[in-house]
């Protein structure tokens, strides 16, 4: 089931990012930095069955490898320590980050589209090379 959406996502459109750092206390410079950036997303699965998503950006790149619906500990771009767990939900793939109390749905993939969204933070991502 995972399966499809296996591919490279780029990133089109993002609104409110600098807010969403500054929520999360990301300091100037890094946002600055953070604001130019237009990250590719690499969901795969590996030999073993693990999915993997990684955020490629000439800034920083991150990955992550879990099973679906167990729970890992994730360090983010910006070294917060998480609670992350990747479900199927309503024919959508999401990721959870619970951390300090707080919830962030970081991803919610659609066949056609990525949407990484929280309260404040709205970034598009359409599937291509």
């Amino acid at each position: 089931m995972v399966d499809k959406f296996v591919g490279t996502w780029k990133m089109t459109t993002s609104e409110n990012f600098d807010e969403y750092m500054k929520a999360l206390g990301v300091g100037f410079a890094t946002r600055q930095v953070g604001n130019r950036t237009k990250p590719n997303l690499v969901v795969c699965v590996d030999d073993q069955g693990l999915i993997c998503m990684k955020s490629q950006s000439t800034f920083k790149t991150t990955e992550i490898k879990c099973n679906l619906n167990e729970s890992f500990e994730e360090i983010t771009a910006d070294d917060r320590k998480t609670t992350t767990v990747v479900t199927l939900e309503n024919g959508k793939l999401v990721q959870k980050q619970t951390w300090d109390g707080k919830d962030l749905l970081l991803h919610d993939l659609l066949i056609n589209k990525v949407v990484m969204f929280n309260c404040i933070l709205y970034c598009l991502f359409l599937r291509g090379g």
